[in-house]
């Protein structure tokens, strides 16, 4: 029975990419302009692919969800590597004024 199962499972490498492919062409900025949060944007998207979906739960098991796990962790690192970059950049946009005529020149300084 498992020989069976097997061989109807979905190979989630080519899922993967599909998702992967779909994703990149979705226009999700479309989805942000009209206010919807990045939750909303990802109910959006798989009720536009909810067939492909459905598949992809009939077809899951424990290995799938351990994959899953791994790449949510990746995503959530990715995530937080984008924010230090946004910080970083702030802090480097942010311009500090030095009065300059205040500013007294020591003998010891030169």
């Amino acid at each position: 029975m498992k020989e069976i199962y097997e061989k109807n499972k979905k190979d989630m490498s080519s899922w993967f990419n599909w998702l992967s492919n779909k994703w990149n062409n979705y226009e999700a900025f479309i989805d942000f302009e009209y206010g919807d949060n990045p939750k909303k944007v990802a109910e959006n998207f798989i009720e536009l692919n909810r067939n492909e979906f459905i598949n992809l739960f009939d077809s899951f098991d424990n290995d799938d969800l351990d994959a899953i796990d791994q790449l949510q962790k990746l995503t959530e690192s990715e995530a937080h590597i984008f924010r230090i970059i946004k910080e970083k950049m702030n802090l480097r946009n942010n311009v500090k004024f030095v009065d300059f005529t205040k500013k007294r020149i020591l003998k010891e300084d030169i």
